[in-house]
């Protein structure tokens, strides 16, 4: 079922074209992401769907019955009421059947005044009532609302805090809340992943993934947006392009795309380049003037296509380093912090070493002192207890999240300019021009730039200072993914060391060598990206169940006495595991050899000359299903061993 169509939508305000022709479609529970640069044009379309902006020209389709719920990139719940009392209103029409229920209770206990007919009605009228609330979530509702609470991190809230007391992002989570519990047809979000942390978001993705609706997103989180959508429309240039599968696909699928669009005008421009030398040599000539004319009706003819756009004007940043750092880069032993007027410290016993050339990510819940931690470690904050050692030549770098080191009452060019008075000004505009600051940009005052904007200015003045160790504290908010991206191939190519608090996996993933997640009680190392992080701590949970499975086993009575083994079946016990042992061994040697002679065959097809040789080709294809066939023989019997 179609729930809303869109044909031609073209949207400008005053002179300036915002979208063009926009095409797109939207089925019943379907997941829609939609991309594209800050200013594409992404939050106007979403309001366009969702009724709150006109558009200019086109046409837009959907069922006058359609329900749909629009969180806006901004929205906050403004409320005088408490945080139970808000959730619970979503449920009013089941509170009316609550109160009506109860009504038909105490008529029913006052049988005695009614005759047979009456009160056999009244019967009849309970219970289809009473099959309505259910039906309509009635016994469940409550239990349903403190799940969704729990999941946007409000758990250990007293719920009947009122909203007026709660902060813009607790606000902006509990709008979030109430449009879920709605469950209308279609839900239309405009960065729903702002002010969560990772735990929240990992909940608020499994509920998307199970919504009974259809979900149409916009995000700069890749990491939930490859969990959470199947298709996804890019916005570029005021135009859309459609993409079936994940956002990784889509990348994929883009490049892709822009290769083969990229030879096909290639081709036709030799082709015309071809006719149009012909014409301009035989034109004039006699004998071949009739061959000329043919040719300049071919060209005529010829559908010329426009150029692929490339990629569009894009941040180029790259951190240098003054001079390298020594191998220890920091040391931190036993760190506790503490506000004033608290009666717990918000961190205690964490020690972290940092070597050179290391990355690490410090991940943990909201309010452990992630951002806290790095503000020790560049002494704007100092620790109750504990050290701080920064190792030999070390220079430190920060990027603050809250953008506290611009001043608001200059321009971007005074910004940096100020602080490196001995640069002319060609340099610095060029360097501002790297972080898509041009002509007349240069000359706005920061107190005007938006969140983007403020961002790249702060990481463009992070790489003046050519510091070799980078504390970044959610160097990631604000930008648009194509930002991201520049800024994640700057970072691994830098030659230093990087500590950062991020919660954007994507991110994480790319940039991590290490994971530390903190807790109030201290920090744990993982040696790898964010998903070898989230792998040791599924097992880590395994493990912790196992262990509790036999802690529970061994407290149990033994009503049953077991018999002993005799010698012999000992011993023979003992001769079929040594057996099914060196099988295992054997199989796992089997496996890594077929594994080597698929990738070998895999990489020798990717060729130009095997791969433009069909018989070669169909050679190397058999062999490969061969190979794949015994690889899954043997795997079978290795897992069937390993079971026993």
């Amino acid at each position: 079922m179609i729930l809303m169509q869109l044909n031609g939508i073209s949207k400008s305000f005053g002179a300036e074209e915002i979208l063009s022709n926009i095409k797109m479609e939207v089925k019943d529970n379907e997941r829609i992401a939609i991309v594209g640069r800050n200013g594409a044009g992404k939050s106007t379309l979403l309001k366009i769907m969702a009724g709150e902006m006109p558009f200019d020209d086109g046409e837009m389709f959907k069922p006058k019955d359609l329900t749909f719920g629009y969180l806006s990139q901004h929205m906050t719940l403004e409320s005088g009421k408490t945080i139970w009392k808000e959730m619970l209103d979503v449920f009013s029409p089941l509170l009316t059947m609550e109160k009506k229920l109860r009504e038909l209770e105490l008529q029913m206990a006052d049988a005695s005044s009614m005759d047979e007919a009456d009160y056999q009605q009244l019967l009849i009228r309970y219970d289809k009532l009473q099959n309505e609330y259910q039906l309509n979530g009635g016994y469940t509702y409550q239990a349903e609302i403190k799940s969704v609470l729990n999941g946007l991190s409000f758990g250990d809230y007293d719920y009947d805090t009122s909203i007026t007391d709660l902060s813009g992002g607790q606000k902006t989570r509990l709008a979030l809340g109430r449009l879920l519990l709605q469950k209308p047809q279609l839900l239309i979000l405009d960065e729903p992943t702002n002010h969560l942390d990772i735990d929240t978001l990992t909940w608020l993705e499994g509920y998307l993934v199970n919504y009974p609706g259809a979900i149409i997103i916009v995000s700069h989180d890749r990491y939930f947006l490859d969990k959470t959508v199947s298709i996804v429309y890019e916005i570029s240039r005021h135009h859309s392009k459609k993409f079936h599968g994940t956002y990784s696909n889509y990348l994929t699928q883009k490049a892709l795309d822009y290769e083969q669009e990229k030879k096909e005008f290639e081709k036709q421009q030799t082709e015309i380049k071809r006719l149009e030398d012909f014409i301009q040599r035989n034109l004039a000539r006699a004998s071949t003037t009739k061959r000329a004319q043919s040719r300049r009706k071919k060209l005529e003819k010829i559908d010329r296509l426009d150029r692929p756009a490339g990629d569009e004007s894009s941040a180029s940043i790259s951190f240098q380093v003054n001079r390298q750092s020594g191998n220890d880069v920091l040391k931190i032993k036993e760190l506790t912090f503490q506000y004033p007027d608290t009666e717990q410290p918000i961190f205690k016993n964490i020690t972290l070493h940092a070597n050179r050339g290391d990355r690490i990510a410090l991940v943990g819940p909201n309010g452990v002192g992630k951002t806290t931690l790095l503000k020790t470690i560049i002494g704007k904050m100092q620790p109750d207890q504990g050290e701080i050692q920064l190792g030999t030549n070390v220079q430190v770098g920060y990027y603050d999240q809250e953008q506290a080191n611009l001043n608001s009452n200059k321009t971007v060019l005074q910004e940096l300019w100020d602080d490196y008075p001995l640069i002319n000004e060609k340099d610095i505009r060029t360097i501002l021009g790297n972080f898509l600051f041009s002509g007349e940009d240069v000359l706005k005052p920061v107190s005007a730039l938006s969140g983007g904007e403020k961002s790249r200015l702060a990481l463009a003045k992070l790489k003046m200072q050519k510091a070799n160790l980078l504390i970044l504290d959610e160097p990631t908010n604000h930008l648009d993914i194509d930002s991201k991206e520049v800024l994640e191939s700057a970072l691994i190519d830098f030659p230093g060391t990087i500590i950062f608090v991020s919660h954007d996996r994507y991110f994480i993933n790319r940039i991590a060598d290490q994971v530390a997640e903190m807790q109030t009680s201290g920090v744990k190392m993982y040696l790898g990206d964010y998903d070898y992080y989230l792998e040791k701590k599924a097992e880590e949970e395994e493990w912790r169940l196992l262990e509790l499975q036999k802690q529970q086993k061994v407290t149990e009575e033994d009503t049953v006495s077991a018999k002993k083994l005799s010698f012999q079946e000992e011993k023979q016990r003992q001769r079929e595991e040594r057996k099914r042992k060196r099988r295992i061994e054997e199989l796992e040697t089997l496996i890594e050899q077929k594994e080597e002679a698929i990738a070998d065959i895999e990489a020798e097809m990717t060729k130009p000359d095997v791969f433009d040789d069909h018989k070669k080709t169909m050679e190397l294809t058999d062999s490969l299903t061969t190979l794949k066939e015994e690889l899954d023989q043997f795997m079978d019997e290795w897992a069937v061993l390993e079971e026993d």
